[in-house]
């Protein structure tokens, strides 16, 4: 028998039962649904022994229970007695169910950010305790302190425990309903308002940028630039002279928000401003003053803005409110096409299924529209 593999695991769509030896098998239901199944013999029975969701535990763990399991037997055990009687702390199970998805994470910073909310709201109360102790109590005790406060990141929180907990009831940690079901009904309703970042008025950028190719410093530099490409704070600071050739600079996925590299077209001014820069740093087109261990280069801060519109006396709008400035002109002024102006904002436009088909990034298209904001934002 050929023994499966993790892509093969992967790629198998037809319901059915496809073994990988020593009788372990991988079930696919009639829906799609896959798991893993030993089917051994318990006390002169043939049992099967479910050993979770495939989409939770992996290949090579499901190979390891399964011989757990066929030893209990072997010695007159019963395998599933033994795996109503595992525990892991709720630490561990962290630990596991981020390293088991490290694969999947859209990227290296998503993975931190997702251990880092659990390690921060949740490990301090619950991560000593065996995870099959943990119920509803408990939950709303991590919950209860940041659910109206920081509801965004309660809700992140609460999704990656319910994560932990399918994880849990599929390697047989946990043998009742996953505890973040309906706990929205014990929490306080949150009201949530819609509050825009405020935005500088189209009409008033080409003072602004008078105003702004007037100071020095390199922070007036990179906001021109970010300006002048309609990027994000992080997306410019970060900026890097091996992104940046012939004209045309091409942010990897990895910096990207929609998770999808994303070409931007330079104009003449914005070149300018990299001619400006260029030689503070090998790496870093705009690198931080302060440098970072072993002397390397950093990017600035996110506050170097901030403290840059304070001294230019402009606190009535933020700088990522400046992309909706770029968007009001484009509607309001220059007439943009709604799809073009969006893809110059890296937008992701329509549904799944829309975005499928429209593989075009209009680079032509954003090109004139950019030449065309240059020639605004200079108040020509």
């Amino acid at each position: 028998m050929n023994r499966l593999t993790a892509k093969t695991v992967k790629s198998l769509k037809d319901p059915g039962l496809y073994g990988d030896g020593n009788a372990l098998y991988l079930r696919i239901g009639p829906k799609g649904g896959k798991s893993w199944i030993l089917r051994t013999v318990v006390h002169g029975r043939r049992r099967d022994i479910g050993l979770g969701s495939a989409g939770l535990v992996s290949l090579a763990e499901a190979r390891e229970l399964a011989i757990d399991y066929r030893r209990i037997a072997r010695n007159g055990g019963d395998p599933i007695a033994e795996k109503r009687r595992k525990t892991i702390r709720f630490s561990d199970a962290i630990k596991t169910v981020h390293e088991n998805n490290r694969g999947a994470w859209s990227s290296e910073k998503h993975a931190d950010k997702w251990l880092a909310s659990l390690q921060r709201y949740a490990e301090p109360t619950l991560g000593d305790m065996p995870i099959e102790k943990i119920g509803i109590s408990e939950v709303l005790e991590v919950l209860t302190p940041i659910w109206t406060e920081k509801s965004d990141t309660a809700k992140r929180v609460k999704q990656r425990l319910s994560t932990i907990f399918d994880w849990a009831r599929g390697a047989g940690y946990y043998h009742s309903e996953n505890p973040t079901n309906g706990i929205e009904r014990a929490l306080p309703t949150v009201k949530r308002s819609v509050e825009h970042m405020r935005a500088l008025p189209w009409r008033e950028l080409p003072s602004f940028m008078k105003q702004l190719s007037e100071r020095e410093g390199l922070s007036a530099r990179t906001l021109e630039f970010l300006i002048l490409t309609a990027t994000r704070s992080g997306e410019a600071r970060g900026a890097r002279w091996s992104e940046i050739q012939n004209g045309l600079w091409v942010l990897p996925k990895e910096r990207m928000k929609a998770d999808k590299p994303h070409r931007v077209p330079l104009t003449g001014k914005a070149l300018e401003v990299l001619e400006a820069v260029r030689g503070l740093d090998t790496e870093l087109v705009f690198p931080s003053d302060r440098r970072g261990k072993g002397g390397h280069a950093r990017p600035q801060s996110d506050q170097v803005f901030a403290r840059l519109l304070e001294r230019m006396k402009r606190t009535d709008f933020t700088v990522h409110g400046l992309r909706s400035t770029f968007r009001d002109w484009c509607s309001e002024y220059d007439h943009a096409e709604r799809e073009v102006a969006e893809a110059a904002l890296a937008h992701a436009l329509g549904d799944k299924v829309e975005r499928a088909y429209a593989r075009s990034d209009m680079f032509d298209r954003r090109k004139e529209l950019m030449e065309r904001w240059e020639r605004f934002c200079l108040g020509k």
